[in-house]
């Protein structure tokens, strides 16, 4: 039987222009550091260094408040919904026009395959700047009081696996409501960070109203714990998440925090099975596994699991790992080597606990780090590949036999972000949606997201919301 291989094709890197260093932006101008250190961001796929970013200090942390609090009194606050709604709508095109260069750039500092950050990322990028830019001037419609008011300066830390669109989450929604921002990204991929404070200053946005400082743990640190901002937003670790909330208890400021995940996706036998291993597929290695949401518990009904993992080890098979500009690539790079050390050190523990461990025969690039598309089998739910995220492109199978056992296995987690349900019974979907305890649930798919729906968790996957008419709310006093 002939093979039929994908012949290479490849992005072109050069519809982007890196900077070899990157200031922090601060007031609407690029400024260099008072008292902070520079880094490198590094392609994770090559190890090759794209730029050097500049590390932000205390010092520069408080100008960036002092900037955003500046704008938010003499110029966004006072500012009609109508107007805020204007500059949105422009960042939006402007997105949209600048699509391929984002995704492109994406991809080099995150790791995430092309196609990922051109047909998933960037539309939803501009799709949440719409959708609120929509909101600006209806807010009090929304259902929280006939006149709600914007808090003040938002402190903003998003997360290195989606780091454009965990932007647009947080920015656009803080934006529409008329506060001003403060974010800081992810020490590993800071660069469309970077490119998006070029936008706003292609926008015409008033100075300040958003600011970029880059850094690590301690830049983050000394944003939330300033006594400037109104509003603190964090995507990210729950032990991290956990630290911020301890420190902001009794301040009275406002928190929001979307955190760790390990999702259960739900497979019963009378299940479309071939549309169920798309969505097991998308549900685990998107991203490479690095989802807060990512499905990385599979529940199959003892009836038909040999079916399944039969069909899932096949299409596991064909998937493709490689360069994540090549427009073939179905999984890329991981994003660092810590986070690489992490989900070799788990999957280790999985096979030392007595899991059985299946990994897709592929080949991987000499340099950069990766790891290949990886199941457990005879998982229990005493391992801790069953009760840890892993945060990576591995699955944990188990098995049930009832609808009550499978509620009962999914919901055995400290987290509560998400869950999917794979069933031809439209009343079983909805029995089972009133019984996880997961703040999104998909039934008969996996891994979608509109700006109209809300997202967030229940437990240690931290509260609040963001998207649709729920996102406004951590953003306006009433």
């Amino acid at each position: 039987m002939a093979v039929f291989e994908y012949a290479p094709a490849p992005e072109s890197r050069a519809v982007v222009d890196i900077a070899s260093h990157y200031g922090l932006f601060i007031g609407g101008e690029f400024v260099e550091s008072e008292d902070g250190k520079p880094f490198k961001s590094v392609n994770p796929a090559t190890e090759e260094v794209l730029a050097e970013v500049t590390g932000a200090g205390p010092r520069d942390v408080d100008r960036a408040v002092r900037a955003a609090r500046a704008a938010y009194e003499k110029v966004w606050g006072p500012m009609s919904g109508a107007d805020r709604a204007k500059y949105l709508y422009r960042i939006a095109r402007i997105v949209q026009e600048r699509s391929r260069e984002l995704a492109v750039l994406e991809s080099l500092d995150n790791g995430k395959p092309i196609r990922e950050s051109r047909d998933v990322d960037l539309p939803l990028v501009a799709a949440w700047f719409f959708s609120y830019a929509g909101w600006a001037d209806k807010l009090g419609y929304a259902g929280f009081g006939p006149d709600p008011r914007p808090l003040g300066v938002a402190a903003q830390v998003i997360p290195w696996n989606f780091p454009l669109l965990m932007l647009a989450w947080k920015i656009a929604t803080a934006l529409a409501c008329g506060n001003t921002v403060v974010l800081k990204p992810a020490e590993t991929t800071p660069l469309t960070a970077l490119a998006f404070a070029d936008i706003c200053r292609q926008a015409e946005l008033p100075a300040g109203v958003v600011n970029i400082v880059t850094g690590a743990g301690g830049t983050g640190q000394a944003l939330v714990s300033h006594g400037g901002v109104d509003k603190v937003a964090f995507t990210g670790s729950t032990e991290v998440g956990r630290q911020i909330a301890g420190s902001l208890a009794g301040t009275g400021r406002r928190l929001t925090l979307e955190l760790g995940g390990k999702a259960a996706n739900v497979v019963f036998e009378d299940a479309p099975l071939d549309q169920a291993v798309e969505g097991i597929v998308n549900g685990i290695f998107f991203n490479q596994g690095q989802v807060c949401c990512a499905g990385s518990r599979l529940l199959v009904q003892e009836s038909v699991y040999d079916e399944v993992l039969g069909r899932l080890k096949r299409r596991m098979a064909t998937l493709r790992v490689g360069d994540p500009l090549d427009k073939n690539t179905d999984v890329g790079a991981i994003n660092s080597p810590a986070q690489l050390a992490r989900i070799r050190e788990l999957s280790e523990v999985g096979e030392a606990e007595g899991a059985e461990r299946w990994s897709a025969p592929c080949a991987m690039p000499e340099r950069g780090y990766w790891f290949p598309p990886t199941l457990f089998t005879g998982v229990t739910q005493a391992h801790r590949i069953a009760r840890e995220e892993i945060f990576g492109p591995v699955l944990s199978v188990l098995t049930f036999r009832t609808p009550a056992e499978a509620v009962d296995k999914a919901n055995n987690t400290p987290y509560g972000l998400s869950a999917g349900v794979w069933t031809e019974k439209g009343s079983r979907i909805l029995w089972m949606a009133q019984r996880l305890r997961a703040g999104v649930v998909w039934a008969n798919t996996f891994n979608k997201f509109d700006p109209a729906s809300p997202f967030g968790g229940y437990k240690e996957s931290g509260y609040g919301r963001e998207g649709g008419r729920h996102g406004l709310e951590a953003y306006l006093a009433h």
